[in-house]
C-alpha cells in the first residue's frame, strides 16, 4: 500500500509553510499557495496528485468545500499535536517531506488509529461549521431540528448540520479504503470513530432574550462542541484502544482480510472504540525505520510522575536542568474606567531537558 502520497497538504493555511499532515492518503489536497483561491481554479481537482477516481469526482462536484476539508485536515493534527505535547511521541512532523509524519504511520499502531480519527472529526467538524457560517451554497443549516419548544425555550438561530460534514467526511476520507485488507479495515473503523464522536457531542446550545438578561425566552440551536472536547475523547479512545488480529477469508471476490479482538475475555470494541494490530515503537531513541524522533532535548516535568515526567519521558536516561530568565507582565493594575496598565518582569525558570 502506498502511505507516502500525502504530502503538500494546506500551504496556504500555514502561510506558506509546509504543514502538519502524515499517512490517510485521502488527506492528499495539495493545497498549495498556488491553490489558495479554489472558486477560481476549474482544474484545481485534476491538478491534486494521488487522489482516486472518487475522490476527483467529489472534488469536482464539490469544489467550494475544498478549502474547509482543508481546514479540516489542519484542525485535527494541531490537536493532535496539543494532544500527544507530553508524550514520548508528539506527533511530530516533518518539513519538506510528501510523508509528513515519515514512516511512523506506516504501521497499523494505535498513534495511526488516532490520526485517522482525529482528522476524520476535523474534517466533519470543519464542513459542518464552514455550512453553518454561511461560506457555502451547497450547505447551510440544519432543517431537521425545528418544531415544538422545549420547556422554556424555542428553536431559533442556525443549528448545525453534523450530518452532512459527516458525509462529506466519509465520501471523501473512506474513498481509498475500499481494499480487502486489514489495514483499511482498520483505517474505516477508526474513520468513523472520529465522526461518530461528533454526532455524539452535539448539544443544545442557548441564549438568553428578556429584560437585564432575565431569560424569559430562550432560543436555541443544535450546536458542535469545542474541538477540543473531540480531541480529549479521542484522546481517552487512544489509551484504551483495542488490539485486534487480523483473519483471511476466502470470498467470491478472492481474498478478504478482517479483524477481530485479540483478547476473547476483554468487551469487544464498539464502533466509538478505537482499534490497532500492531505494537508501537518505544520512541525512546532515533530510529529513521520507524520515524521515532526520540525524547532526547525534550522538555520534561520534573515533578510529575505520569508520562510527561523527566523518568518516563526521558526513558530512564536522566535530565539536564538549566535556567531561563523570561519577560512577563505583572503587578498589573485595573484603572477606571476602563484599561489596565502593567509592568515589566523577569522571572527565573528552571527548565527540564531529557539527556
Amino acid at each position: 500500500m502506498d502511505y507516502h502520497l500525502l504530502g503538500l497538504i494546506l500551504s496556504f493555511l500555514f502561510n506558506g509553510t509546509k504543514v502538519l499532515a502524515g499517512y490517510p492518503i485521502w488527506w492528499s489536497l495539495a493545497l498549495g499557495q498556488q491553490y489558495s483561491s479554489l472558486g477560481s481554479q476549474p482544474i484545481l481537482c485534476g491538478s491534486i496528485p494521488g487522489l482516486v477516481p472518487k475522490q476527483l469526482r467529489f472534488c469536482r462536484n464539490y469544489i467550494e468545500i475544498m478549502p474547509s476539508v482543508a481546514e479540516g485536515v489542519k484542525l485535527g493534527i494541531q490537536e493532535c499535536q496539543h494532544q500527544f505535547r507530553g508524550r514520548r511521541w508528539n506527533c511530530t512532523t516533518i518539513d519538506d517531506s510528501l510523508a509528513i509524519f515519515g514512516p511512523v504511520l506506516d504501521k497499523a499502531t494505535r498513534e495511526s488509529a488516532f490520526v485517522h480519527a482525529i482528522a476524520s472529526a476535523g474534517v466533519a467538524f470543519a464542513v459542518t461549521r464552514s455550512c453553518a457560517e454561511g461560506t457555502s451554497t451547497i450547505c447551510g443549516c440544519d432543517s431537521h431540528h425545528k418544531g415544538p419548544p422545549g420547556d422554556g425555550w424555542k428553536w431559533g438561530g442556525c443549528s448545525e448540520d453534523a450530518d452532512f460534514g459527516v458525509l462529506v467526511s466519509r465520501e471523501f476520507a473512506d474513498a481509498r479504503e475500499n481494499r480487502p485488507d486489514a489495514r483499511s479495515a482498520m483505517n474505516r473503523h477508526n474513520n468513523e470513530a472520529g465522526r461518530t464522536t461528533i454526532l455524539d457531542h452535539m448539544h443544545l446550545k442557548c441564549k438568553c432574550h428578556g429584560l437585564s438578561g432575565s431569560c424569559e425566552v430562550k432560543t436555541c440551536w443544535w450546536a458542535q462542541p469545542d474541538f477540543r472536547a473531540i480531541g480529549d475523547f479521542l484522546k481517552d479512545k487512544y489509551d484504551s484502544a483495542s488490539e485486534m488480529v487480523v483473519e483471511k477469508h476466502r470470498e467470491s471476490r478472492g481474498w478478504v482480510e478482517t479483524l477481530r479482538a485479540k483478547y476473547a475475555l476483554f468487551k469487544p470494541p464498539t464502533e466509538r472504540d478505537l482499534v490497532y494490530y500492531e505494537n508501537s515503537p518505544n520512541f525512546c531513541e532515533p530510529n529513521p525505520e520507524t520515524g521515532s524522533f526520540g525524547t532526547r532535548d525534550r522538555t520534561c516535568n520534573v515533578t510529575s510522575h505520569g508520562i510527561d515526567g523527566c523518568d518516563l519521558l526521558c526513558c530512564g536516561r536522566g535530565h539536564n536542568t538549566r535556567t531561563e530568565k523570561r519577560k512577563e507582565k505583572c503587578h498589573c493594575i485595573f484603572h477606571w474606567c476602563c484599561y489596565v496598565s502593567c509592568q515589566e518582569c523577569t522571572r527565573i525558570y528552571d527548565v527540564h531537558t531529557c539527556k
